[in-house]
């Protein structure tokens, strides 16, 4: 593999991801009744758009093709989170499947960063990323925790 298709691949799962985050946040601080879990939704909607958009400016930069879609997986998540929300407490349904997601994405960005083969531009924006992505995971387990006490 071409150091230029590792970096739109490596920066693409990333994007995949967050956008699938963003989509999932959005949602979510529709359905919720709690206005302060609401606002912290559309919050992190925000800064999961921020780290798109930034991720897609590298890919571009680089002569790369950004991607434009989620994952299956962040739409299975997503759909077994309305479920879950729907049947039982949907402030906390919410809460557990979006945590859920934080974990993907902080492993996804782990990952890169522990992928020797990652050229220095990407491990750059990647590392520069990591602490927004590991406080919002940080927020959201602390919020699980809370509401399942």
């Amino acid at each position: 593999m071409s150091t230029q298709s590792k970096i739109e691949h490596s920066l693409n799962d990333l994007i995949e991801i967050a956008r699938d985050g963003q989509k999932f946040y959005s949602e979510a601080a529709t359905k919720v009744k709690d206005a302060e879990l609401a606002a912290l939704f559309t919050r992190i909607a925000g800064s999961k758009a921020d780290i798109v958009t930034s991720l897609s400016a590298t890919v571009a930069a680089t002569g790369g093709e950004p991607a434009e879609h989620g994952t299956f997986v962040g739409s299975v998540q997503k759909m077994y989170g309305n479920i879950r929300a729907t049947l039982g407490d949907t402030q906390y349904g919410y809460v557990a499947e979006l945590e859920e997601s934080e974990d993907r994405l902080l492993k996804a960005f782990k990952g890169v960063l522990t992928d020797n083969d990652v050229p220095a531009p990407v491990r750059t924006e990647v590392t520069r990323l990591l602490p927004e992505v590991q406080e919002t995971h940080a927020v959201m387990r602390a919020r699980k925790h809370a509401m399942k006490s």
